[in-house]
C-alpha cells in the first residue's frame, strides 16, 4: 500500500471513529455460509463467516454482529422476511450490512427499503457470495470487504453489493445465467 492509500484508509478510519462509526452486521444464512457435505451437493447453512473475514482482513472500523436466521434465501418465509426487515429498521446503528442469500436478496432489499420509507435516517448494504465463504475461490471476502467500505461511504438508504458495484433494489436482477447481479 503506498502512503496515499495508507493516509486515505486511516482518515476514513478515524472519521468514522469520530462519526461514532458503529456498524450492525445482520447474518440471514445464504451461499455465503453454507458448508456442503459430499458430491451430491448435500448442504447445510453453518456459522457465518463475515466476522472471521474482518477479523482476519484487520478491519479498522468497529461493528456488532447478530444471526437473525441461518437459511438458504430460497427457504425464508414470510414471516423470517419480516422479522429481518423490523431487526434492521428498529436498529440503533446508522450504518447496518445484512448477509443475505443470494436469489432473494432484491426482495429482501425491497422490503427493507419500503419499511425505511422516501426519507431513510440509515445506510443499509445487502452482501452475499455467489459462492461459500469457505471455498478458496469464493466471492465472499471481495464482496464483503466492498460492503464494508460502501456502508461507510453511500449516503442513507438501501443498497445491494456485489460483483464490485453497488446496486439500487428497485433496479438489479440476478441472472442465474451468468451468475452475477446486473442493472434492469
Amino acid at each position: 500500500m503506498n502512503a496515499g492509500n495508507a493516509d486515505f484508509a486511516e482518515l476514513i478510519s478515524v472519521r468514522a471513529r469520530k462519526a461514532g462509526m458503529d456498524v450492525q452486521i445482520f447474518t440471514t444464512g445464504g451461499t455465503i455460509d453454507k458448508v456442503y457435505f459430499d458430491a451430491r451437493s448435500d448442504y447445510a447453512v453453518g456459522d457465518p463467516q463475515i466476522v472471521d473475514i474482518l477479523q482476519t482482513a484487520a478491519a479498522g472500523f468497529s461493528y456488532r454482529s447478530e444471526v437473525l436466521t441461518q437459511k438458504d434465501s430460497l427457504d425464508l418465509t414470510e414471516e423470517d422476511r419480516e422479522h429481518i426487515v423490523h431487526q434492521v429498521a428498529s436498529s440503533s446503528s446508522k450504518r447496518v450490512i445484512l448477509t443475505h442469500g443470494t436469489d432473494t436478496m432484491v426482495e429482501t432489499a425491497k422490503a427493507v427499503s419500503e419499511r425505511l420509507g422516501e426519507t431513510p435516517n440509515k445506510t443499509v448494504v445487502l452482501v452475499g457470495s455467489l459462492t461459500p465463504a469457505r471455498f478458496k475461490s469464493s466471492d465472499a471476502e471481495f464482496n464483503i470487504g466492498f460492503a464494508a467500505a460502501a456502508v461507510q461511504l453511500l449516503p442513507p438508504g438501501v443498497h445491494i453489493a456485489m460483483n464490485g458495484q453497488i446496486f439500487d433494489p428497485c433496479n438489479v436482477r440476478k441472472n442465474r445465467d451468468e451468475n452475477r447481479f446486473e442493472v434492469v
